[in-house]
């Protein structure tokens, strides 16, 4: 308990000094720079403590359980009779904490509403999150049978570049930002142990070598799943 105590005030002191700088800058601009009056002062100082603590729990949340507990299946799941479970359950962790990301789900209510294209907030979610799926299962695939990462990354890329000028090109920025939407407050740590367990559980594979890069590749894939996406959607609405 004591532990856990210490930690949940290590993150609530991680995320004040981190918010300090941002909430600055944004009280500045809007004073020094643009000169306007900051209207319902209450409710804006309200929202950043909502914000805060927000950031707080989920941190102190995953410190408790998540990570260890992605850590201790990730090791277990190292075992050669069961690769092909780690296989589904790097898809499946993979999908559900994206669809859980808060970043996600604030970027697809705002795309819903300005888009014009009829992309839906939750199909977007789906799509994105079917991405970091596919993403963290071939990235655990590297990390039994090994290989170098830039191969993978090389050829992901010029694949999303092939996708880049076959999809609408209203939605290219957004599929681009889509992977650093995707690894935020909830996915990289589960990520992140996931990878490192397997690296310490598989023989002959090093944790600086195999256990990082994960991250790499569930935010390389949500590029290629949103662009097929608006392709598809583009395709649809084109034959109506």
């Amino acid at each position: 308990m004591t532990e856990f105590a210490a930690k949940a005030f290590e993150n609530a002191l991680t995320v004040t000094v981190s918010m300090a700088p941002v909430t600055v800058m944004v009280l500045f601009f809007y004073g020094a720079v643009l000169r306007r009056k900051i209207h319902n002062p209450k409710v804006i100082a309200t929202g950043f403590v909502f914000v805060l603590a927000g950031i707080w729990l989920i941190l102190t949340g995953m410190d408790a359980g998540v990570y260890s507990a992605g850590e201790t299946m990730a090791m277990k799941f190292a075992d050669p009779s069961n690769r092909l479970t780690a296989l589904l359950f790097a898809f499946i962790i993979g999908y559900s904490t994206t669809m859980a990301e808060p970043s996600l789900i604030a970027v697809s209510h705002k795309v819903e509403e300005l888009s014009g294209l009829g992309l839906k907030g939750f199909a977007l979610r789906n799509a994105v999150s079917l991405g970091v799926g596919f993403g963290m299962a071939l990235g655990v695939t590297r990390i039994f049978y090994g290989g170098p990462l830039w191969v993978y990354i090389v050829c992901g890329y010029a694949t999303v570049a092939i996708f880049t000028f076959t999809a609408p090109k209203e939605i290219v920025p957004l599929a681009y930002d889509a992977g650093g939407v995707t690894t935020s407050t909830v996915t990289v740590p589960v990520i992140f142990a996931m990878g490192l367990g397997l690296a310490q559980g598989v023989p002959g594979r090093s944790m600086m070598l195999d256990g990082f890069g994960l991250i790499a590749m569930a935010s390389m894939f949500p590029i290629m799943a949103l662009l097929g996406y608006a392709s598809f959607v583009k395709l649809v609405y084109s034959i109506k």
